[in-house]
């Protein structure tokens, strides 16, 4: 059994994380950190852990977390994890972060679209982008792992078999995005607040979402060119779940079913990803509170144009079910391993 610890401990996608870790035959939640509660029980914060959970949550220190626990989960706010993860440079523990700090390749590119200093070259250069089913190899070997964003995660999982195969034009890419208020974190904002979000939609940092370069540089490794995409992002009035349509011109004659078949294919040995068939379409509801992203796609012969759709729960395959799928390709477990469940329905 390996001990895992929690930094952030009191965010949505901590609480996934206990959630799912509860589950898992070879990982148990040791340690919880938090600034801001440490001192309280995590069942104080979270009410509906009781039974299951009693643990105290904690002041982080560094130096004793690093001797005391062997995966630790980084469940935190952008700008935290870039400052703590040098500090356990050349110790055993395995890092996996779920802010961005690490998804972008350079410092520059980080200051840019997060608006701070990026973290240490020699940690970027170190960390392995963890989308599970694209980079499998590397997440295996890899000691620092920088899990995807929930908006990436859907938009390259949906796109990286057509981009592969050169079937859409890579200058033609327009993604729309669709969130629900969990994605934005605990934190109570206007946007968030339920007189705001309630039977609304709202788009968001349009042309300025920290998710463009990400979904943008890894989609450019799978073309091996330069790709730019019109990425927009709406919240709607739901707790979780993500879905992303996503329109590419056609390069080829190709019909529907042979893509479902290119699909079905690439994602074969992936028990996360579901390519339904020609008459189905993703529904978040489909997915909640699982690891699944499913994924359909629609020829228009009219327009010539690809149409991809998937769906996720944000939460989960978006966040802390990725970064659990991670741990189980660093430890050589099975990759269903904590995450073998159905979706909630309805």
């Amino acid at each position: 059994m390996k001990r895992a610890a929690i930094i952030g401990g009191t965010g949505y996608g901590a609480a996934e994380l206990i959630r799912l870790i509860h589950l898992h035959k070879y990982l148990e939640v040791s340690k919880i950190i938090s600034h801001s509660q440490y001192g309280e029980n995590i069942t104080t914060h979270y009410p509906h852990m009781h039974t299951y959970m009693d643990l105290k949550m904690e002041a982080l220190d560094v130096r004793v977390l690093a001797n005391e626990v062997d995966i630790i989960f980084f469940a935190t706010p952008a700008g935290i994890a870039k400052e703590l993860i040098p500090q356990l440079e050349g110790n055993h523990v395995q890092c996996i972060d779920l802010s961005g700090d690490l998804r972008l390749p350079n410092r520059d590119l980080y200051q840019k679209w997060y608006g701070q200093l990026g973290a240490p070259q020699e940690i970027l250069d170190k960390a392995v982008y963890g989308l599970t089913e694209v980079f499998p190899n590397q997440i295996k070997d890899a000691k620092v792992v920088s899990n995807p964003g929930c908006f990436p995660t859907a938009s390259l999982l949906g796109l990286t078999p057509s981009i592969k195969e050169k079937i859409i034009d890579t200058q033609s890419i327009i993604i729309d995005g669709k969130t629900g208020v969990s994605g934005a974190g605990g934190s109570p904002s206007k946007m968030t607040h339920f007189s705001e979000t309630n039977e609304n939609i709202q788009p968001y940092k349009i042309g300025k979402h920290q998710h463009i370069p990400e979904i943008e540089h890894y989609l450019s490794i799978t073309a091996g060119e330069s790709i730019n995409a019109t990425f927009t992002t709406h919240l709607i009035p739901m707790t979780r779940g993500l879905l992303c349509t996503i329109y590419g011109r056609l390069t080829k004659n190709i019909t529907t079913k042979e893509i479902i078949h290119l699909y079905q294919d690439f994602y074969a040995n992936h028990p996360f990803i579901r390519v339904l068939e020609e008459d189905q379409t993703p529904t978040t509801k489909n997915v909640y509170g699982s690891n699944f992203c499913d994924i359909s796609i629609h020829v228009d012969e009219r327009t010539n144009q690809l149409v991809i759709v998937s769906a996720i729960d944000n939460l989960v395959k978006g966040a802390a079910g990725q970064a659990i799928q991670n741990a189980n390709l660093m430890n050589d477990w099975k990759e269903e391993e904590g995450l073998a469940q159905l979706p909630i329905y309805p």
